[in-house]
This record gives C-alpha cells, structure tokens and sequence, in this order.
C-alpha cells in the first residue's frame, strides 16, 4: 500500500501464494461511503485455487472501489482507496487481536441461528439478560473471520453472537461490538429463550457421544464441500427417481470405433462424452430441468452448461463445467472433458473452468457404485448420478418370445428440486436420457 496523501491509502490486492499471479473480484464486502475496522472482511476474491476473504490491515471508511464483481485484477494491483481513521476498539480489543487475527482467508460461513419458524419469534427472558440485549436477536447471519476467531477465543456461541448489537453496515457485527459486549460482562451469556407460541417442528437437544480417535482438520476444500451440500438440502426438497438403460448398443459401439476416434481426433472416447451428448439433448427436450429459483420465479436458462465431477489428488471432488454443450460435436465434447479431467487430476482447475453450470452429472460407476442418490449442485433444479455398466441377464421381448440374454446394464438417478421439477417432467427427463442412450 501506498499513500495517496495523508488521509488516504491505495489498498491493493495481496500476494496469495508463489504462483498465483491474478484473482478475480467475488464480491465487495464495504461500499463506497461505508466505515470498517480493523480485520473486518473487506473484499471477497477467488483464485484458481480457492476463493480468499481480504481483511481491512486498519480501521477506516471505504473511499473508492477500483473495480467490480467478476473483474479480474493481478496481484499488488491497487483496486481500492482507504481512508484510514482511529480504530475504536479499546485496549482489550487490541490486546487480544494479536492472539485472533490472521491474514489466512478462512470461508465464509451463512450461519442458521434460528432454523426453525418458532425460534424466529423468540424473546429472552428479562430476569437472565439486562433489556440493552434483550431485543438483539438475529437470524441468518454473515460472521467476519475475525469475529468468528474472536467468539471462539471466549468461547461464545452462534447463538450468543446473535444476540449482540451490531453496528457495522447492514446489521454487521464488528469486533468493537463484540469485545464491547465482553467488556460488559457477556449479559446474554446464558439467557434463556422462551417462545411464545410454539408451533411446528423444533430441533431436539441431543447430546451424541462421538467417541474417541485419531482427530484430523477438515482441509478448506472439505468444509466448503460440507456447507454447500447441509445448504442444498436444507434449501431444496430432494426427490430422486430411477432408471435403468440397456447401454449394450452403446457399449459395442464405443468399443468398435474408439480406436478410430483416437486416431481421427487424437482424443480418447470414453463414457462421459456420450453421457453428456445425450443429456444435452433431453434437455432440449425438456428446458425447464434446466433452471434455478429466484424467489418466486423460475429463471430458464438460455445457456446448456454441463458440470461433470471429477476427483482431485486430494480425494476431493470438483465440478468442472462443458460451456455451450449443445453446441459441441462429439469430438468438441470428447476434447473438453478430457482437457477438464486432466486438469483436475494435475491440480490445475481454474476459477473459470468451474463457474456457470446449469446442469450436473455425477458418475458415481467410476467409484464401483450401483447407483447414487446425489445432492444438488445449487443453485441448479436437478442432478443426474450414472451407476456402474454392469452384465445382467435379462429377459427380452421379441416377436417370438421372450429371450434370456446377458446385456449390459446401467442404473441412472435423478436428484430434482420438488419446488420447481414436478415428478412428471423429471420422469419423463430422465425416461428420455436412457432412450438417447439405447439408441447406438
């Protein structure tokens, strides 16, 4: 950072490893105007590795943003001007920052503090809690890093930090307002919540005994995982639906002419290709699978952009996206997966290789499974699983009757969001997949 002059400061843009080079703006967490303090989340920013939350280095007011959502920016790029100004935290607080802060980005957590509607209406108890907190309760609830390190230093609950005043923009808790609150004795500490009309399904307290073993950190990519998929199904209702595809055609057919397709192209014919080729058509079939909840509206999107899991050398899974899937050959789909799931492999995904996916297939078969009941990939509508192709035998229908024969068989499993897929649709969507499919 350098000075502008002797009110103002260019902040820009931190190193974030040895071969990061650029990130992309994510989403600004202090607007233009706005006051912040010391630690507090300035800007959100993602990289090819992972996505960073920028802290404020000193208290001040936001002057000026240099860039916007989605601009890429290089490293020790300026892309805001700072006004630096008092930090208003007293003695305690500067004491004990030097014990919670870090400049490591830790993820952003949506914190349900009341997940049920009867603890949207509580109100603590006047003889446990003083009336400065008694109305301070909040609901879903962003928590700056600092301020999550802060609570768990004291050891104080989600539920107590959603009683605490908060003063920053949009009813933000800032590390004032907390070491504030400590400063006063903790008050609501162990305030009892009483309801006054319970209605509907409340959470049991339930005391689990996890037992004893080897404790290992959950890595940032394995946390990040976990809050997207408890989010997804905490938002959408699942209902899954099944199938079953003869893919013998298909599997004679690939087995004759990837050789040749090797050859011609110079890229490798395996399954997902095809699996991708024939979703893509149903979803011109059917568009409406192929779309996300805004509130009370349905938004169809115009775009066919294929998210395929593949697995990092981690063990993680990623997402990878086929932009613009229905307007690629066979040959064009074959190149794209193959680019994709190699750089997966390398570790080499970048930010842009896994944005945009309007639709997700997961091959659970390339694991051994049958079948999978997947989680969907928010925000989109449905998720499809392909199990195993396995040999059964099977009875087959012909004109003189019926046959035993061995074929090769493929279980599939759509996952669909019941608010907007009706069981109808997503039948008939995934029905049309498996006859795409058996068509070879």
């Amino acid at each position: 950072m350098s000075n502008q002059n002797k009110d103002t400061v260019e902040f820009k843009l931190p190193k974030m490893g040895e071969s990061i080079t650029e990130a992309t703006i994510l989403n600004w967490m202090v607007s233009p105007g706005e006051n912040f303090e010391e630690g507090d989340t300035i800007v959100e920013v993602g990289t090819d590795k992972v996505d960073n939350e920028v802290p404020a280095p000193f208290s001040g007011k936001m002057i000026e943003t240099k860039f916007e959502a989605q601009d890429i920016v290089k490293i020790e790029q300026v892309i805001a001007i700072l006004e630096k100004g008092e930090d208003k935290a007293n003695s305690k607080a500067d004491t004990t920052k030097s014990k919670t802060e870090s400049t490591s980005s830790t993820p952003k957590k949506q914190v349900n503090i009341a997940p049920t509607k009867s603890n949207q209406h509580q109100k603590t108890s006047a003889t446990s809690v003083s009336s400065t907190w008694q109305n301070s309760e909040r609901g879903n609830h962003f928590y700056s890093p600092l301020v999550e390190k802060i609570a768990k230093e004291y050891h104080i609950s989600y539920e107590e930090l959603a009683r605490i005043p908060a003063s920053g923009a949009n009813n933000r808790l800032q590390k004032s307002d907390i070491f504030n609150y400590i400063e006063a004795g903790r008050p609501a500490q162990f305030a009892q919540s009483v309801v006054e009309k319970p209605t509907g399904f409340q959470l049991p307290d339930l005391k689990f005994d996890k037992g004893k073993g080897k404790r290992i950190k959950m890595d940032r990519m394995s946390q990040m995982i976990a809050d997207h998929m408890v989010f997804s199904k905490l938002t959408s209702p699942h209902v899954t639906a099944y199938v079953e595809a003869d893919l013998t055609n298909l599997v004679a057919w690939r087995n004759k002419n990837k050789a040749s397709f090797l050859e011609k192209t110079g890229e490798k014919l395996t399954f997902t290709p095809l699996f991708v080729q024939a979703v893509t058509k149903a979803i011109q079939d059917f568009p409406m699978i192929n779309s996300s909840l805004d509130g009370d509206e349905i938004i169809v999107k115009e775009e066919i952009n294929i998210g395929i899991a593949a697995a990092l050398p981690n063990g993680n899974l990623i997402v990878p996206v086929i932009k613009n899937s229905d307007k690629k050959d066979l040959e064009g789909l074959a190149k794209t997966v193959n680019d994709l799931v190699k750089k997966a492999r390398e570790n080499n995904i970048s930010s842009d290789d896994v944005k945009g996916s309007t639709f997700t297939i997961s091959n659970v078969g390339t694991f051994g499974s049958v079948m999978g009941t997947p989680i969907i990939n928010q925000p989109e509508a449905a998720i499809l699983a392909t199990g195993i192709i396995k040999k059964r035998a099977e009875v087959i229908e012909y004109e003189d009757g019926d046959k035993i024969e061995i074929r090769q068989m493929m279980y599939l499993s759509l996952s669909f969001d019941h608010r907007l897929v009706g069981g109808f649709l997503a039948g008939s969507f995934l029905k049309r997949i498996a006859d795409y499919l058996e068509e070879y």
